[in-house]
């Protein structure tokens, strides 16, 4: 019964439903269509695709997440980035608007699922850990500012396309001077009443006493107000009739279900950005599941969400959607208006299903400037430029990272992006590794602790060294520590004893264990003996598997106050 509820969390959760969670579900999932109605429309142009593509990325994946999910308010549906990714990653290889285009689109949605779903029975959700919160951060920062500015196409009515930001500046910058004045003027009109509904529409109904709730549901609903304005608007006006170009006819209707017909599955350029796309809708969804999870003093489980994204992305295939994942505004607007428990998830997907058969004729005159204007609004929140001065006043190769992610995702585009900050995490983690911090160590006076000489007033013997190794030892550093042994003992000529503090060390592998036996060799032949203190349960048993031990032609200390009590003599005193 317990892999089945691991499985299916939805057995559960499910099994304690209560009238509460529906009251609370049902109105989180009421504001929450609200929302996504507009957004999906948005993330669909977006991703090139047509509008009602959005709208079915935004019901079968809802249900799936629903039975596979562990997260109670995490809402899934298509995203900013993932749009942009999917739109660079289809765009390589189909005409945008083409058959082919739609197709390829659709068959990235189920490269990217089967792939989560392997990862998630394979339990790999630990390979989140391997994408840094900077990375990541500075991704999604710039990202967002290329999403924005691939917008600006639609708010001026031009033409303009590009992966990266010198080709859309390029291409804004030649269709200008055809900008649509009417066109501008929905797009910016819409583009500042968004803001305004963001950042000031709250405190303006406050003053006038409007509770908390409906001040919340009011805020909301700000994307549908000028969807439904500017249609009547267009529709009145004909204003397709004066260049406004709009959504144009979107077929009522649920989505029918296919299983066959991926003829691009096999598609070597959609198979590695499935990877990425995978990766990084992994990543965000995770982390906002557990910053919400956070809240409530809730958990999700990391393999699981894997196998609910997973269920959720092979769901939008088939039902002829394209790649998605839990999205931070929906899933802040659903944990604010109240979810609790993934049923939400399922109720919003009624919500939009019966969005889709009735009010998409309705939506024939949405001006696409009203689309543009809503997703750059999305995105403001994307952008966060204060982790380059987090970084640069804490971690200078961190700040290298969130740098080189930045730069190369605005100039090459987002699949470079996103590689270059995987690459650049892992070197510069190799790098810090492989020079790890040596400190040498002496007895506090009246305290059996040993700190490093260089912070406190330590007391240290001319015949002992105490070298503490805070890292663990592996074949990228274990030369560095031979080297800086060696420096020491040539510096030091009434040196008889080094003793390795390996309190910090958690592994050794055996790259560093033959060099721990070459340096217990060469201190042999000086004359000098290396003992060690302090040495972790998992290492010991790792050392006694190996000769290195019989060999040691010192000792093994239990503390490093022990080893040097044992070493100097009663008579012998420090020197400070």
């Amino acid at each position: 019964m317990q892999s089945k509820v691991r499985l299916l969390p939805i057995l559960d959760w499910g099994s304690s439903y209560k009238r509460d969670d529906l009251t609370g579900d049902l109105l989180a999932a009421l504001i929450v269509t609200i929302m996504l109605i507009p957004q999906s429309l948005a993330y669909a142009l977006l991703a090139g695709l047509p509008p009602q593509m959005g709208l079915y990325a935004s019901i079968l994946p809802l249900v799936a997440y629903t039975l596979f999910g562990t997260s109670r308010t995490l809402s899934v549906g298509p995203v900013a980035v993932v749009s942009l990714m999917t739109a660079t990653a289809v765009g390589s290889i189909a005409e945008a608007g083409s058959v082919h285009y739609i197709e390829a689109a659709i068959s990235l949605a189920l490269i990217s699922g089967l792939f989560l779903l392997l990862l998630g029975l394979l339990r790999f959700g630990f390979l989140a850990n391997f994408l840094s919160h900077p990375v990541v951060a500075g991704f999604i920062t710039a990202s967002g500012l290329l999403i924005a500015v691939s917008q600006l196409k639609h708010l001026a009515g031009i033409q303009a396309h590009g992966d990266n930001l010198p080709e859309l500046a390029h291409s804004l910058w030649q269709g200008v001077s055809n900008a649509n004045f009417i066109t501008l003027s929905i797009g910016m009109l819409g583009l500042l009443f968004l803001i305004f509904v963001r950042s000031k529409l709250a405190g303006v109904l406050r003053y006038f006493g409007i509770s908390e709730s409906l001040t919340g549901m009011l805020c909301k609903a700000g994307p549908i107000v000028i969807v439904i304005l500017s249609t009547l608007v267009a529709w009145y006006f004909q204003l397709d009739e004066k260049g406004v170009a709009v959504i144009g006819d979107i077929p009522a209707g649920l989505p029918s279900l296919q299983f066959s017909g991926f003829e691009n599955i096999f598609s070597e350029e959609l198979f590695s950005a499935a990877i990425l796309i995978s990766i990084i809708g992994y990543v965000e969804s995770v982390s906002v599941g557990k910053t919400l999870g956070a809240k409530r003093r809730q958990r999700i489980d990391p393999d699981q969400e894997l196998v609910a994204l997973g269920a959720s992305n092979v769901a939008s295939a088939v039902s002829g959607g394209f790649p998605v994942t839990g999205g931070f505004s929906r899933s802040v607007v659903n944990f604010d208006a109240g979810a609790v428990t993934p049923a939400a998830g399922f109720f919003t997907a009624i919500g939009i299903a019966v969005a889709t058969l009735l009010f998409t004729p309705w939506l024939a005159y949405l001006p696409k400037a009203t689309l543009g204007a809503t997703i750059i609004v999305a995105v403001i929140a994307l952008v966060d430029f204060s982790i380059i001065k987090k970084t640069w006043s804490y971690s200078k190769t961190d700040f290298i990272a969130v740098m080189s992610t930045i730069i190369i995702t605005l100039v090459y585009g987002v699949e470079l992006g996103v590689l270059s900050g995987v690459v650049a995490s892992i070197a510069l983690h190799l790098y810090k590794t492989s020079r790890p911090h040596i400190a040498e160590v002496g007895l506090i006076e009246g305290t059996e602790h040993f700190r490093n000489i260089q912070r406190h007033p330590a007391v240290t013997s001319p015949h002992i060294v105490s070298l503490r190794v805070d890292e663990s030892l592996y074949f990228a550093n274990a030369s560095f520590l031979e080297d800086e042994i060696y420096k020491i003992i040539s510096e030091r000529c009434e040196l008889e004893h080094v003793v390795l503090m390996c309190s910090a060390i958690n592994e050794i592998d055996i790259s560093a264990l033959e060099v721990l036996e070459a340096i217990n060799e060469r201190l042999s032949e000086a004359g000098i003996h290396l003992h060690l203190s302090e040495v972790k349960g998992p290492v010991m048993d790792a050392l006694q598997r190996s000769d290195f031990l019989r060999h040691l032609n010192g000792q093994v200390f239990l503390t490093q106050y022990q080893a040097v009590k044992a070493i100097v003599s009663e008579e012998q005193e420090y020197e400070i």
